[in-house]
């Protein structure tokens, strides 16, 4: 049994809860994931952040997915404990988003309505494919896909291919000029916290 840490911020005015996974290089205490956790919670949106076991232990190797999908799981479970009245979302970060929706599409993640992926990892950077999103056709609640016009790790053809091949329970949301960490780079004249 692995146990790992979490951060739940609940706003006054919370409409909904969202569970976040991190991504692959950097925990739930990384800049980006407190600045959408910040965002989020003045939207009314509450989150609860979470370690997979390796970043836990301070391992730079993904944890194999049985693991990590396992503690997706676990996260689940306790943010329903934590504040059952709110509607329940989960995604993440990159990797934290795939393996979310890898659990579900094995098994429904209980009382989760929807997805919310931010920057969902279609392939790795420069070998361009839509392998990693064939078991997005097993999850059967709403996706919404967050990413980049310049991101890396998702060729927008494929990715808007693999979206549309989803039909009415996938939506794609684009943040234009941005890469996989949602930088865009000082000519566009915009800054990271524009997006």
């Amino acid at each position: 049994m692995h146990r790992v840490s979490g951060l739940l911020q609940t706003p006054p005015d919370a409409r909904s809860f969202y569970v976040m996974a991190h991504g692959a290089g950097a925990g739930m205490a990384h800049p980006f994931m407190q600045s959408m956790a910040n965002a989020l919670a003045g939207h009314g949106i509450a989150t609860l952040r979470y370690q997979f076991p390796y970043m836990e232990q301070g391992s730079k190797r993904p944890d194999a997915p049985k693991l990590a999908q396992a503690t997706v799981r676990a996260a689940v479970a306790e943010a329903s404990r934590l504040v059952p009245e709110l509607p329940l979302f989960a995604g993440g970060k990159s990797f934290g988003g795939r393996m979310t929706s890898q659990a579900q599409a094995a098994s429904p993640l209980p009382g989760v309505r929807g997805l919310v992926f931010l920057g969902f990892p279609l392939h790795p950077a420069g070998r361009p494919s839509d392998e990693r999103g064939e078991h997005l056709f097993g999850v059967q609640i709403p996706m919404l896909f967050m990413q980049g016009t310049r991101d890396q790790l998702a060729d927008l053809r494929l990715l808007q291919a693999v979206v549309g091949k989803l039909g009415a329970r996938a939506s794609l949301k684009l943040f234009q000029d941005a890469d996989h960490s949602f930088h865009v780079p000082a000519p566009t004249g915009r800054k990271d916290s524009d997006v």
